[in-house]
């Protein structure tokens, strides 16, 4: 099969270079096909804009956290009659966690992080033209484009943007009437989340499509790098989990404006009785968590992937347990659709049904675990090359490890109950999904920022800075903030003055946000160095990490194909690092890595791994 796709691509691929240099601006540069183009696209739409939008969301809220009740010139500067006087008003702080809770999980990590590496590396990694459908590809980030602006527009309307916290459970986002941002703005965030959800579901099988058929001769799966082992897993899962949120989206959509009762019954507004009857709650948490804890695998599975590929590269060996981490893979994404109910222990859920997710829940540890284990068993003993994009993955197995670890407390149903709905449960999924996702995501920008923009190199000592503000700062959020769960802090309360019990804790909230301006500023410093990099960055070899896949046999220089001539054939594993026959020579004398594309050498045996 992938012989036979191999040369229908490669003669796709002669018929294209023939049209190739009538390509205009607007089809270069904005209506792409070109998977290379578009991770452009995603990763500037996805993480350079809406990434500043949400964490300069965070920084507002986590400023009204730690000094309530103040008054700042730049509350009112950008939340304008929102502060009156530059004094938060309580209805904007929902809005604000709202939409940083969405922007950060759909537009940043699972649009940004997905969109971006899973468009450059498949059909490089794999020896494909392209994607499968370079049409569905530039579709798909299309529609993510208009729905990012539908979310924007949303923070601009009269009665302010979507307010019912990320989740957006009802009833608060079924009545219009219910508050200021139950009205047009949760309309718009429903439109914009629709829209998205389509764009995932195109890219998504564009990935599934491209990896079954278009590899490259001898790219067995087997041979497949473990990055586009958790993209195509990732893509798998997303295919099955995102249409359970539309049609929560779409049901919502109904109540709304159509007067159903999904998910409404029995409500009061001021004394005054409301028609709906029937409808629960409970079944739009169902429909929204079938969806939401497998979205914490679709933003952590690609992180995973590409800290396998960095930390094989700059330990010089070979990943350990390659097989195992696959395995983790599949089985991670079987047992992320069993286990959503662990977010609802107390919504009066039957204790008995409370006991099987919790089973669930606590066998998804085994997987984690292996990858956990494999990663530091790679870089035991091996040659480390400390660069940025390694230090990054050293950091995501760091906060992997030290997030997972409060998810057992949260995944046992009678543990979680004391916790459920305080900044423990905050602390524990900001480590284990978002700054495990981010540290994967910088990593696989320092690393492949050369392949992206014509062999310029990032600066390696802004790299380091941006590294160890961000490690530090990242800690010093999220673990003191577990300690302010455990003292029984509610999340989503804009202030906790009415509760002199916690007025000890103030101190704690504002170290808090001391280290998150620190991070939020830190990050600056990447945004620099990105776009300096871009135009001034030194330019680098054609392979300049030393590294055994196929795209660092490509051209610098992108061309629409990708490789001039024939594709080249795979021979061997990703992971062939350090290797050397009995005598303890290298197979490529002087040369401690042994590319796919290299035909095994005499008396070479290939890895069994």
């Amino acid at each position: 099969m992938s012989a036979v796709a191999h040369e229908h691509v490669d003669g796709h691929a002669h018929d294209d270079h023939g049209h190739h240099h009538k390509e205009t601006f607007i089809t270069k540069y904005i209506f792409s096909q070109d998977h290379k183009m578009i991770a452009k696209q995603y990763l500037i739409t996805g993480v350079l804009v809406m990434g500043f939008i949400g964490i300069a969301m965070s920084l507002i809220f986590r400023m009204q956290l730690a000094w309530p009740g103040e008054s700042f010139a730049i509350f009112e500067t950008f939340l304008g009659k929102w502060a009156p006087g530059g004094v938060m008003d309580a209805d904007v702080y929902l809005a604000l966690i709202t939409m940083h809770g969405t922007i950060m999980v759909f537009f940043v990590l699972t649009a940004g992080l997905s969109g971006t590496f899973s468009n450059l590396l498949i059909p490089l990694q794999i020896g494909a033209r392209d994607m499968a459908s370079g049409f569905l590809n530039m579709v798909s980030y299309w529609l993510f484009f208009v729905s990012t602006v539908l979310m924007v527009i949303s923070l601009f309307v009269e009665a302010g943007p979507a307010a019912a916290g990320w989740t957006i459970y009802p009833p608060l986002s079924a009545l219009p009437m219910a508050q200021p941002g139950s009205g047009l703005g949760m309309t718009l965030w429903l439109l914009s989340m629709t829209i998205f959800i389509a764009s995932s579901l195109l890219g998504s099988l564009n990935y599934i499509v491209t990896v079954l058929n278009l590899r490259t001769k001898g790219m067995s799966m087997t041979r497949l790098p473990l990055t586009i082992w958790a993209f195509f897993v990732t893509a798998i899962i997303g295919v099955i989990s995102f249409p359970v949120l539309l049609s929560a989206g779409l049901l919502l959509l109904m109540d709304r404006s159509f007067g159903t009762s999904f998910f409404l019954s029995d409500i009061f507004i001021q004394g005054e009785v409301l028609h709906y009857q029937g409808g629960s709650p409970v079944l739009y948490e169902h429909l929204f968590w079938f969806l939401g804890h497998p979205e914490v695998y679709i933003v952590l599975l690609p992180a995973l992937g590409i800290t396998s590929e960095v930390m094989a590269t700059n330990a010089r060996k070979p990943i350990f347990g390659y097989r195992a981490m696959v395995a983790s893979i599949l089985a991670i994404a079987f047992l992320s659709t069993i286990v959503w109910g662990h977010h609802m222990f107390i919504s009066g859920m039957n204790p008995f049904l409370g006991s099987v997710f919790t089973f669930t829940t606590l066998l998804i540890a085994i997987p984690s675990a292996v990858k956990a284990f494999n990663y530091i068993t790679t870089l035991w003993k091996g040659n480390l090359q400390l660069n940025p994009a390694m230090l990054f993955s050293i950091g995501l197995v760091s906060t992997f490890i030290t997030g997972g670890l409060t998810g057992i407390i949260l995944g046992d149903s009678t543990l979680d109950i004391n916790v459920h709905d305080t900044y423990f449960v905050v602390a524990h999924f900001h480590l284990v999904m978002g700054i495990s996702a981010l540290y994967g995501l910088f990593a696989g920008v320092y690393h492949w920022f050369p392949k992206m923009f014509q062999g310029r190199m990032m600066n390696k000592n802004l790299g380091y800075i941006h590294f160890w503000i961000t490690a530090i700062c990242a800690y010093g959020i999220f673990f003191p903030m577990h300690f302010v769960g455990m003292a029984g802090v509610p999340r989503r309360y804009y202030e906790n003055t009415a509760f002199p019990m916690f007025d000890e804790l103030t101190n704690v909230q504002v170290l808090m946000t001391v280290f998150a301006i620190i991070a939020g500023l830190a990050q600056l410093i990447f945004v620099y160095n990105f776009i300096s990099s871009i135009f001034y960055g030194k330019r680098g070899p054609l392979n300049p990490w030393s590294s055994n896949t196929l795209e660092w046999t490509a051209p610098q220089k992108h061309i629409h194909g990708n490789w001039p001539g024939k594709i080249p054939e795979v021979h061997r594993w990703a992971y062939d690092y350090s290797k050397t026959y009995e005598n303890g020579e290298y197979i490529i004398p002087g040369q401690d890595f042994v590319p796919q594309h290299i035909p095994l050498q005499e008396n070479e045996e290939e890895l069994n791994h």
